[in-house]
């Protein structure tokens, strides 16, 4: 093995957390926050070790650096903030401090009552090197400082020079270069703004929102339904493809493989004469139709966020323009989309190892461009784990190097390795297996998965109860009471949740066969008229769920979430608390859909900022009850057939200046 470059860097550093993948792909951060940054960094011998967090945004040339706290057993650590969108580069460095190894000896040999003239010497020897470092103003400061310490005639001066902070400070200002070692990886941190983390999705097919029954609704009239979604409290309104649909092997209702007349197809069969996928559906209206819902929608506060499925129905302009972007079989056709024994004839899936793949993937990039240049900025994307990781990698990384505010939804229900590296490949959130997590143990373990681990550095869930192609069997068969609780139980244990409506608000739980979980007279295939006034509706109920979650900043973050114990296998009780801990938000679900169930919830005071004997209240945030509670167990019972949840925030018990008490 050959030498070192530089053989006197006596420091290791390891175990930088975090860190994906040695490296290989950033952690993720909101505007605002602070990264905290760990290692393990130590020297062979006795000398003392000083290390430093070095920082910058990516277009910024010079480091910041910040001086790492040792916490023990060789462990450091350093944090700093991230304050614009885009990335930032972070790395470590340590060196050998000899000042503070000196200093520390001295003061030993000071309260020992030793001579130390010659220590005295050392000490200006080091004041001395680090001037020949510094700038001519700290020069001249270290210098007088290495005279004084130099004048044995005033020993007690002399001390006092040694042990000045001040001096302590500017050493460490001027270390040896060639002595640091530093860390061998500059890790990146992607940046993103706060919708990332916090959201409420609604989605709508504009096509069912027409008042007439029968009528092919437009987007004026989804404008029209602005104000209802509004209401229920949802900031992004989520829409299928809103393109041209194919006539090829359109598909029927109920996914049927013959269309009769009037049929309206799949949105997901996208592309026809009228074109692809930067046209317009020509019965929802025209792109300055799509331009002024925007406005309308931003408007209210309501962000839009496009569909953007790549797949084309075999009438897309690009399979007469670009065949060699298509799969062909052995007699010269194109392949369609099969799972066998399924077929799909209606869609035919790009070719990612195309010869003209270069082609492919400036005209897929360019199709996001489009909608961001109509105002988009929020794109959940359709099936991303049958497209190329490479292609996802450098295309997200193209449009966030020009736009850093656009977020990508990854609707990827697959493989955990997949799901995961799609999120380090660059995608701002992900669906998750949320829907089919049931139990409490499935429940706690899998939030606990997504939000313990290092998985949390560079995922973020988007938790949706249903959506147009998953019904899930818990809702098929819990009813009303099912609905709610999943609804709870989404809006509280992620951050960013969603819900296909108005089938979620109204309950449709209808499969099309028993053990499917596609719906009966899905509208994915026809138009579906809805009645928002309906009775059943639970409107209201998520009406209150997102103001619950607009009010508490614990709900507004996956920090601090903390399962508590409960003697019920059919309860779970999770708590949440703000970072300044000023909101804790307490929420407990009966996870039976046709049984009262009561028991007792062991509370973790110390989580909760709570005292062992204190009395406090639970102020229920959907029925504006309240309950005093004390001590670590606590009684809960919660009944189907009313509210089958809670959502507490802890409101503590504060002394007035009047000498009296009340809750906050």
């Amino acid at each position: 093995m050959p030498k070192p470059a530089e053989g006197r860097k006596r420091v290791v550093i390891e175990s930088v957390e975090p860190e994906i993948d040695a490296g290989r792909f950033a952690i993720k951060r909101i505007i605002g926050d602070s990264v905290q940054v760990e290692a393990d960094i130590f020297a062979d011998g006795h000398d003392h070790v000083a290390a430093r967090l070095l920082f910058r945004f990516d277009q910024v040339s010079g480091w910041t650096a910040i001086p790492m706290q040792p916490l023990g057993n060789d462990r450091w650590r350093g944090e700093f903030p991230v304050d614009r969108m885009g990335e930032y580069l972070y790395t470590v460095a340590g060196w050998i401090d000899h000042f503070d190894t000196w200093r520390s000896d001295l003061e030993k040999r000071i309260a020992a009552g030793q001579d130390i003239t010659v220590d005295l010497l050392n000490g200006a020897k080091l004041a001395e090197e680090a001037a020949e470092r510094a700038g001519r103003d700290d020069a001249d400061a270290l210098r007088r400082w290495a005279a004084q310490l130099r004048d044995s005639n005033d020993l007690e001066v002399a001390k006092s020079t040694a042990l000045d902070p001040v001096l302590a400070i500017m050493m460490s200002a001027y270390l040896h270069p060639a002595m640091e070692t530093r860390y061998e990886r500059e890790l990146r941190v992607t940046v993103d703004r706060e919708k990332a983390r916090y959201s409420a999705w609604y989605e709508i097919f504009p096509r069912s929102t027409a008042p007439e029954p029968g009528r092919h609704g437009t987007l004026r009239d989804c404008e029209a339904r602005l104000d209802y979604i509004a209401r229920l409290g949802f900031d992004v309104l989520y829409l299928p493809p809103i393109h041209p649909i194919g006539n090829a092997f359109r598909k029927g209702k109920n996914n049927s493989v013959a269309a009769e007349d009037g049929d309206v197809g799949s949105p997901w069969a996208i592309g026809s004469e009228e074109g692809g996928h930067t046209a317009i559906h020509p019965l929802l209206g025209t792109l300055a139709d799509f331009r002024h819902l925007l406005e309308a929608a931003a408007s209210r506060n309501v962000e839009l966020a496009m569909d953007i499925a790549f797949q084309c129905s075999p009438d897309h302009p690009w399979v007469r323009e670009h065949p060699a972007w298509f799969r062909h079989r052995a007699d010269g056709s194109i392949q369609y989309a099969e799972n066998p024994p399924k077929k799909y004839q209606d869609i035919y899936p790009l070719d990612f190892e195309s010869s003209d793949w270069q082609g492919l993937w400036d005209a897929l990039r360019d199709v996001f461009l489009f909608w961001i240049q109509q105002g988009v900025r929020i794109f959940r994307v359709d099936n991303p784990h049958t497209k190329a990781f490479s292609f996802w990698e450098w295309c997200i990384a193209e449009i966030k190097r020009d736009f850093p505010d656009a977020i990508f939804l990854a609707e990827a229900f697959t493989r955990p390795r997949v799901m995961q590296r799609l999120a380090k490949l660059g995608f701002t959130q992900s669906y998750t297996y949320f829907t089919w997590r049931n139990t409490k143990q499935e429940l706690t373990e899998y939030f606990t998965e997504l939000t313990k681990t290092r998985v949390c550095e560079y995922m973020r869930p988007n938790l949706w109860p249903n959506t147009p192609d998953i019904l899930s069997e818990s809702l098929q068969l819990g009813g009303r009471p099912a609905f709610i609780s999943r609804l709870v139980l989404a809006a509280t244990l992620g951050p960013n949740y969603g819900i296909y409506g108005p089938a979620f608000e109204l309950g449709e739980n209808r499969p099309i066969r028993p053990g499917s979980e596609e719906y009966l007279n899905s509208e994915k295939y026809e138009i579906r008229r809805w009645n928002l006034d309906a009775p059943e509706s639970i409107a209201s109920i998520i009406a209150s769920v997102n103001r619950a979650r607009r009010e508490n900043p614990a709900l507004h973050a996956s920090h601090g979430l903390f399962f508590h114990p409960t003697d019920n296998p059919s309860l779970i009780a999770c708590s949440k608390s703000s970072r300044d801990e000023s909101n804790t938000i307490l929420t407990v679900v009966n996870l039976d859909a046709f049984h009262r169930q009561s028991g007792w919830v062991h509370l973790d005071l110390k989580r909760l900022r709570l005292s062992p004997g204190e009395s406090f209240q639970v102020l229920d945030e959907l029925t504006g009850a309240r309950y005093l509670w004390q001590g670590l167990r606590n009684y809960v019972e919660l009944s189907p057939d009313k509210t089958p949840a809670h959502i507490f925030r802890v409101l503590r018990k504060i002394r007035s200046e009047r000498d009296f008490d009340y809750y906050q």
